[in-house]
């Protein structure tokens, strides 16, 4: 609808008209006319009109307020990332999973936002939980504005406090079962029906340096995957599912090997998560006799060990010197076996820990006690299954973005707060590159251009 000057004759007439499909053609319907042109101007009827018009459409009467300098300006807050993470968050259903967990206890302010709040500062800024508090202050969060530091420390401590004593069962000789640990496996719960069985899952581990002492007992000098062995570390252990989903992180103390954490970690899997016939796909530097003995052992465990064929001692000794129990298949082969497939897919796990250290930045890690390390560490996990599922869903559309620019894009959607003769109004700025997929992907309402 719009519009349009008639000319008739000697004079133009104002008309109100549509545009309309009939016959495989647009045609123009006149809906109203308004009369003549010249006496409208002159009487100031069609200034009158404007104006009452404009008393209905939000954008007019703010840009015309705007115009003639009528507005004060507020402030200005990032609504991209809260709107798209916290739709994935709901749907994973992580305030129903914290509530639950909290059910017996009483604490003053939302942990859940606590923890909403830390996994999207990971997200976009990441470093340490202390500079959240002040992160917030530009970005439109709910629920999150009177939340302090001392808030959030308490809030990553309860992720990792230790279940009671009747509630072990299962524990890693190396840490115990934290509320971290219910977590994971109430959201595993949750999300089983969207996922394939868990037939198979990888495993690796990395490790991560502290600038400090490194907690109670997680803090201890080992070998360095980072290169500083001056350094006291934890180690970081990772299962993502075949689907590359994560499933759980586990955290030891820095002085683990990786030969160590396998077993414990295939016992606790089939514990946690009620699954049955399972196998795990690992790589070569948790290979030692005792392990592949010990998995052998297991019932409806099934394995992949990667090795390089003529470094590692049980390989060249049982398997090389026996012709014909192996075939080699090189990472470009026309015709590649499932197996070293799978073994590939580990490199997903890889990319991941690469992910997690670096856009994600665990580090640096200041705090003083094994919880809130735990929790801090469990957070960036959280914040790694909220970028997965997002990649998933843009993959499902076809979409393929890198994340750089999708953590630009979502940062440079804003709103700025305006009065307006007494009254408020948001004005957002346009949607660009990746927004609108993104909001698509999760299913996220895109806020209107102008609101009351």
């Amino acid at each position: 609808m719009f519009p349009r000057a008639k000319k008739s004759g000697h004079y133009t007439y104002l008309q109100v008209v549509e545009n309309r499909w009939e016959d495989g053609r647009v045609r123009q319907q006149v809906i109203a006319s308004l009369g003549r042109l010249d006496r409208l101007l002159a009487s100031g009827a069609l200034n009158t009109l404007t104006r009452g018009l404009a008393r209905f459409c939000n954008e007019v009467e703010v840009v015309d307020a705007l115009r003639v300098g009528e507005v004060l300006s507020t402030a200005v807050r990032k609504i991209g990332p809260a709107l798209v993470f916290a739709r994935l968050w709901t749907g994973f259903g992580m305030e129903a999973v914290i509530r639950e967990a909290l059910r017996e206890r009483h604490v003053g302010f939302s942990v859940e936002r606590a923890v909403f709040l830390t996994v999207l500062h990971r997200l976009f800024a990441s470093g340490s939980d202390r500079a959240a508090e002040k992160w917030k202050a530009d970005y439109a969060i709910a629920g999150v504005d009177r939340l302090e530091r001392h808030q959030l420390y308490r809030a990553m401590a309860w992720l990792g406090t230790p279940l009671k004593k009747t509630a072990q069962d299962g524990a890693t000789p190396f840490s115990p079962r934290c509320v971290k640990d219910e977590l994971e496996e109430a959201l595993f719960l949750r999300r089983r029906d969207l996922l394939t069985e868990l037939d198979v899952v990888f495993f690796d581990t990395t490790s991560i340096y502290f600038e400090g002492e490194g907690g109670d007992t997680l803090g201890r000098y080992g070998k360095s995957k980072d290169h500083r062995a001056d350094l006291k570390q934890m180690v970081v252990g990772m299962v993502l599912d075949g689907q590359g989903r994560p499933v759980c992180c586990e955290l030891w103390p820095g002085n683990t090997t990786d030969v160590k954490t396998l077993l414990p970690i295939v016992a606790r899997l089939r514990m946690r998560f009620a699954i049955g016939a399972v196998c795990v796909v690992a790589d070569r530097g948790m290979i030692s006799q005792n392990t592949l003995a010990r998995l052998e052992e297991l019932e409806g465990i099934t394995y992949i060990l990667g090795a390089r064929m003529r470094r590692q001692k049980e390989v060249k000794e049982d398997v090389l010197k026996r012709g014909g129990r192996y075939q080699e298949v090189y990472p470009h082969s026309d015709d590649p076996k499932d197996t070293a497939l799978k073994y590939k897919q580990l490199w997903m796990v890889e990319q991941i820990f690469r992910t997690t250290k670096s856009i994600l930045d665990t580090r640096p890690i200041y705090h003083k006690c094994d919880e809130t390390i735990r929790g801090h560490v469990f957070c960036s996990f959280l914040a790694l299954l909220l970028k997965t599922e997002l990649f998933e869903r843009l993959e499902l559309r076809q979409q393929r973005y890198e994340w750089d620019d999708i953590r630009q894009d979502l940062e440079a959607l804003q709103e700025t707060e305006l009065e307006v003769k007494g009254q408020r109004w948001w004005v957002r700025t346009p949607l660009r590159g990746a927004c609108n997929d993104v909001f698509r992907a999760v299913g996220a309402p895109i806020p209107p251009t102008v609101r009351h």
